[in-house]
């Protein structure tokens, strides 16, 4: 019954095909989404769910690492149709996915406009359009550092910050695997800091990314780059 299952979501962004991963930690009393895409993205996610034997009704959790629209884009209109679902984070995170606190991502955006070159600022424009797009929701349930649930078998949050204040990600015990959420994305077979240039503290990723490889999980299920194997290199 305790199972870990990886989404492939495909999708036109720019004219280039593109691929997100989000995860589900299926346990007995638990099926829980590990982010969930762009607005309206819904669609995209029932269809890849079914597609793996999975009933999108069963859902029972959403968990955001952190408040990127790639990452929590979609989870208004989840909510809307499965208001039985509870979205967790961090309590960092949760005061910007409710909307309580303006979005770092598009704070950061609208300051990059500023000294933007002058041909490239309809593109930046439109990027601060498409954040101030993405609708709050409240967050149900809040965890921390160190809080274990029975998902997938046994799931330990991992206080993760540097791409975001409040990122988290998760440690499988069972498996012996880690959800990365932005912490690590996969690059030529290995584990990076994802975006640098936009991660709001560089410093703080680099410990991060240092502390999940220093766990030496056999899987890291990487939301931008799939799933890298570890121990069959070891």
């Amino acid at each position: 019954m305790n199972k870990i299952v990886m989404l492939d979501i495909n999708f036109d962004y720019g004219n280039e095909i593109q691929t997100i991963n989000p995860v589900l930690l299926i346990s007995k009393n638990d099926v829980v989404l590990v982010d969930c895409g762009y607005p309206n993205f819904l669609s995209f996610l029932e269809d890849e769910m079914k597609s793996k034997g999975i009933d999108p009704n069963s859902l029972t959790k959403v968990l955001i690492t952190h408040h990127d629209d790639d990452h929590m884009g979609a989870l208004y209109e989840i909510k809307e149709k499965y208001p039985h679902i509870k979205v967790v984070s961090s309590e960092i995170e949760s005061e910007y996915i409710s909307g309580k606190r303006k979005s770092l991502r598009l704070l950061q955006a609208e300051e990059v406009l500023k000294v933007m070159p002058e041909e490239q600022k309809q593109f930046g424009i439109e990027f601060c359009e498409t954040l101030r797009k993405v609708k709050p929701v409240n967050v149900d349930i809040m965890v921390k550092d160190g809080d274990n649930f029975d998902w997938a078998g046994g799931c330990q949050v991992i206080s993760t910050p540097g791409h975001m204040p409040g990122h988290i990600s998760l440690f499988l015990t069972k498996t012996n695997s880690i959800v990365t959420g932005d912490a690590a994305v996969i690059e030529n077979g290995e584990l990076v800091i994802a975006n640098p240039q936009f991660t709001l503290d560089l410093n703080l990723a680099e410990n991060s990314l240092e502390k999940i490889i220093s766990m030496n999980a056999d899987n890291y299920y990487c939301y931008h780059g799939g799933k890298l194997v570890r121990s069959a290199t070891r």
